[in-house]
């Protein structure tokens, strides 16, 4: 596990290289802005990164991260709505045309969403992750009828469902609605396994997950 000093020395690389090599790029980006046409949302955990999956630049695509890759609906509740603040400005105002919601393999929100580890918790003591995952309880039982409660297969089920109920949850949303129908934005399911590094692409007129070419 990295320390801070080794993260400077990264930094250091970093600035002297990738940077250096990419400097018209960011003086470009400084001076103009973002203008990315893609969104990916992406689970947090530190194995999936999407800008090294899809061997991207700075500037390229604007990514959310959080537990599971997963979007809540919408809601206008009070509150701190923060996917829901990075989609609105993603496709309101950077007027992005492709999201992509990626699932990955051996995802820890996934499991604990079907054994519910975490039932019953406090806040601060996994009561937030929790509440969280519940987003996912609408498929819990369908897939422990069909792949069993635990076990990898049972676990890849949950994992695709937690890609589709995004998906589902995006829809819901005004804005996306409104680009959807007129041709303006397109959604994309996908999941990345991390035990060979293949990507696979949501069919959704199947619900089948096909590597992708």
């Amino acid at each position: 596990m990295p320390e801070f000093a080794e993260l400077l020395e990264g930094y250091r690389r970093f600035r002297s290289h990738a940077y250096a090599d990419q400097r018209e790029r960011y003086d470009r980006l400084a001076s103009h802005g973002q203008s990315p046409k893609l969104m990916v949302i992406a689970c947090s955990d530190s194995r999936v990164d999407p800008a090294q999956v899809f061997d991207v630049d700075p500037g390229q695509v604007f990514v959310v991260r959080n537990v599971a890759a997963l979007v809540p609906p919408f809601e206008t509740t009070p509150g701190l709505h923060g996917v829901s603040a990075a989609l609105e400005f993603a496709v309101q105002v950077l007027k992005v045309r492709q999201i992509v919601v990626m699932g990955h393999g051996m995802c820890g929100g996934c499991k604990a969403a079907l054994t519910q580890e975490l039932h019953g918790t406090q806040p601060g003591e996994g009561g937030f992750i929790a509440n969280w995952i519940s987003m996912l309880d609408g498929r819990r039982d369908a897939v422990i009828a069909k792949h069993g409660a635990t076990g990898r297969e049972a676990e890849r089920a949950m994992e695709y469902e937690g890609v589709k109920v995004s998906l589902e949850n995006l829809r819901t949303f005004p804005c996306v609605q409104a680009g959807e129908a007129d041709g303006s934005l397109v959604l994309r399911g996908a999941f990345f396994a991390i035990v060979d590094g293949v990507l696979h692409l949501l069919d959704e007129q199947t619900g089948e997950f096909l590597p992708a070419d």
